[in-house]
């Protein structure tokens, strides 16, 4: 198996166990990750839909089923009425330190079969991976 493939496995791990703790909180992946990308702050649906890689109208889609549940709410700028900025209702923001709490807790159990010193190696990487991306949610903003 090849780099490449044992990526994709790494990517398929992550996955499955994000979807089981959204599941667990009657969630997408895609609505949580919405969730928690605007939990701290309200960010401007056309900086969101590049963040996350969807179009305007996915998220569009997306915001729509999502604000039906009370997660988030939509307003306008007053200074620009074409641009709109999502943030999260009480609701969403308990939603979403949820899911970010059990992801924390949870998710990093995919590198369990790994020894101490390869955990710590694997974290660190892991960490410079995301960090060189951008798109962590403090580099994001």
């Amino acid at each position: 198996m090849g780099y490449g493939d044992r990526l994709f496995w790494l990517s398929v791990l992550i996955q499955r166990r994000y979807a089981q703790i959204c599941a667990e909180h009657d969630l997408t992946p895609t609505q949580a990750t919405l969730l928690c990308a605007i939990k701290d702050e309200p960010r401007r649906m056309t900086d969101l839909a590049a963040s996350l890689g969807m179009t305007k109208n996915a998220l569009s889609q997306l915001v729509d089923r999502t604000e039906r549940r009370d997660l988030v709410s939509r307003t306008t700028s007053e200074q620009d009425r074409r641009a709109i900025t999502l943030g999260v209702t009480a609701t969403g923001k308990v939603l979403a330190e949820a899911i970010y709490a059990e992801t924390d807790r949870l998710l990093p159990d995919i590198a369990e079969g790994l020894g101490p010193e390869d955990r710590r190696e694997f974290e660190r990487t892991v960490t410079a991976v995301v960090d060189a991306s951008g798109v962590s949610a403090s580099s994001s903003s």
